[in-house]
C-alpha cells in the first residue's frame, strides 16, 4: 500500500483544504474496498507539532505523525497557507528541508493554492510550472523569479509535482490525483458523492485583473494609470509611449519587467476586467459592452475575452447576469 502524507504546517493554515483532501481520499480508499479492490493509500496527518490551532483557536489539528519520523512516503499535499505564507515560510524551516528530501528520495508533491509558496521555498519549482491564487501572482512572481508561473492553469503536473489554483478548486486537483493514483471510475465517483465538476482545467473566468502595481517604475505606472483611465479608448502603444517620451521597444521591455505584461496584454486585461463587471451587472448587449471598452471589431473582441477569461462574451454573460438574455 502507498502512502498519503497530508502535511499540518505551523501557524494559521486553511483547514478546509486539509480536510478536504482527507476525506476524498478517504472515500477513494473506500470505494476500492466495495468494489473487491486494495485501498490504494494509507492516509496520515503530519506535522511538527502535536496539536496546530485554526481560525484563531477554534478549531485544532492533532496530526496522526511528526514529519521526523517518516523517512518515506509516495505522496505529499501541502495545504493553502491563506495570506500568510510569508510567516508560514518563516515558521516551517524543517519542513520545506523535509520537503525537498522526500522528493528527492521518490515522493510525488501536491501544493493547494497558497501551499505553492512552501513548495517553491524549497526551489524544488525552480524552472517547473506552477500555478496558485490568482489574488497572490504578482507577489510569487517577486519572490520566485525563477518559477515558470501560469496563472491561468487550474492544474500543472510536472516531474511529480502537481500544484492548483485557488480556494476550493483544491478539489478538483484532489479529483485529478484520484485518478492518476486510482482510476477514472473512482475519480467519477468522488466527483459524485462530492458534487465536484470534472476536468476542470482552468481558473481563468474567476480571476478578478486589479493591475500589477508593486514596482517603482514611476513611467510605467503612469501608463498603467492612464490605460486603466481611458478604458474606452483604442490606445494606441506607440502614442502611448510617446506621450511619455519613451521608445516603444524601451517602453515594452520596461513595461514587462515591471508588470509582466506587455501595454497591449495589459490594456487588453484591463479592457476585458471592465467588461467583465459590465455583464455582471446590467443587460446591456455584447456590442454595446465592447464598444464601451474600446472595441469595434466583434471577432476581435470575442478573440481577446475568450483568451483571458476560458469563455464566450455571452457565456459570461449567461453564467454570472441573473437576468441575462441572448444577445
Amino acid at each position: 500500500m502507498k502512502q498519503l502524507t497530508i502535511i499540518v504546517p505551523n501557524g494559521e493554515n486553511n483547514l478546509p483544504s486539509i480536510t478536504g483532501a482527507y476525506e476524498i481520499f478517504t472515500k477513494a480508499n473506500a470505494f476500492q474496498k466495495q468494489n473487491g479492490k486494495k485501498e490504494v493509500f494509507a492516509i496520515q496527518l503530519a506535522g511538527m507539532a502535536e496539536t496546530i490551532q485554526f481560525n484563531e483557536g477554534l478549531f485544532t489539528v492533532r496530526p496522526n505523525i511528526h514529519i521526523s519520523a517518516i523517512t518515506k512516503t509516495d505522496l505529499i499535499i501541502i495545504p493553502s497557507l491563506n495570506h500568510n505564507y510569508k510567516l508560514a515560510i518563516q515558521g516551517n524551516e524543517l519542513l520545506i528541508e523535509w520537503l525537498e528530501q522526500q522528493y528527492k528520495n521518490g515522493a510525488a508533491i501536491a501544493t493547494i493554492c497558497t501551499g505553492a509558496f512552501m513548495l517553491a521555498a524549497s526551489g524544488l519549482l525552480d524552472g517547473k510550472s506552477c500555478s496558485t491564487h490568482w489574488s497572490v501572482t504578482e507577489n510569487f512572481r517577486l519572490m520566485f523569479p525563477k518559477v515558470n508561473l501560469q496563472a491561468d492553469k487550474l492544474i500543472t503536473d510536472e516531474q511529480g509535482i502537481y500544484t492548483n489554483g485557488g480556494a476550493y478548486s483544491f478539489l478538483n486537483l484532489m479529483l485529478y490525483l484520484v485518478e492518476k493514483y486510482y482510476d477514472r471510475n473512482t475519480a467519477i465517483y468522488c466527483s459524485k458523492v462530492f458534487q465536484i465538476e470534472m476536468d476542470r482545467n482552468t481558473q481563468s473566468k474567476f480571476a478578478i485583473f486589479t493591475g500589477q502595481k508593486t514596482h517603482d517604475d514611476e513611467i510605467v505606472q503612469q501608463a498603467q494609470a492612464y490605460i486603466e483611465k481611458n478604458v474606452e479608448e483604442k490606445i494606441s502603444i506607440e502614442a502611448l509611449s510617446s506621450k511619455f517620451n519613451v521608445g516603444r521597444r524601451n517602453f515594452d521591455r520596461r513595461f514587462i519587467k515591471a508588470t509582466g505584461n506587455t501595454p497591449i496584454e495589459y490594456s487588453q486585461r484591463v479592457k476585458i476586467e471592465a467588461a467583465k463587471k459590465a455583464f455582471e451587472t446590467n443587460r446591456k448587449t455584447i456590442n454595446e459592452v465592447m464598444y464601451e471598452v474600446g472595441y469595434a471589431d466583434v471577432k476581435a473582441f470575442r478573440e481577446v475575452f475568450r483568451k483571458i477569461t476560458g469563455m464566450s462574451p455571452l457565456d459570461y454573460k449567461k453564467k454570472y447576469y441573473k437576468d441575462a438574455v441572448m444577445v
